[in-house]
């Protein structure tokens, strides 16, 4: 079974002006369509064809693994985001940030800071480990599920996220990811 590229929950131009049509047509049309179809040909006729992408990524390494990784990272990323997004989380998910992090505004604090302090290419997370939420980041293709951690939410803080709006402005970026796209409403439902 061929890996496909997951469709877009929103339009493309639907996150302008914070995240623009064009940068979509880049990230998501070039380098997410990259990564499933170089990881399609490395599994090509292997036992790995017939697994899902949670199951290569936590059996494997290299280049395998830095592809399947990043399909499953971008189509993630994808969903943390909505139009109109941005504020602070509700409900259950209200309750156990205040639990966690003593508020909102600490939580958003402390994701920004792992976004724009992440060295060169990586993620910013919210994850869930041993029933606490707390922030995290990784480099590169890694990803909580490969540290027995539930990813929540991420920010993606390599370059082709947001170099054609912002340049090499990152904290702009990342700003206006907090501000004005995080979608609460996904991280809640991934809660345990």
């Amino acid at each position: 079974m061929a890996f496909t590229l997951p469709e877009l929950p929103w339009a493309k131009d639907a996150l302008a002006p914070h995240i623009s049509a064009e940068t979509l047509d880049f990230h998501y049309g070039k380098h997410h369509q990259a990564y499933v179809t170089n990881l399609n040909k490395l599994v090509e006729g292997k036992p790995e064809a017939d697994k899902t992408l949670e199951q290569i990524i936590l059996a494997s390494e290299g280049g395998v693994f830095n592809n399947a990784a990043q399909i499953w990272n971008h189509t993630f990323y994808w969903r943390s985001m909505k139009p109109g997004g941005g504020g602070k989380p509700t409900g259950k998910l209200l309750e156990l940030v205040t639990r966690d992090f003593g508020s909102a505004d600490t939580l958003l604090q402390q994701l920004g800071e792992a976004a724009k302090t992440q060295f060169g290419s990586g993620w910013a997370w919210l994850v869930e480990e041993g029933g606490k939420l707390k922030v995290t980041k990784t480099s590169n293709a890694d990803l909580p599920m490969k540290h027995g951690q539930k990813a929540l939410l991420t920010c993606d803080v390599w370059e082709h996220a947001y170099y054609i709006d912002y340049r090499n402005a990152r904290p702009s970026y990342v700003d206006a990811y907090l501000q004005h796209l995080v979608n609460w409403d996904f991280a809640a439902k991934n809660l345990g």
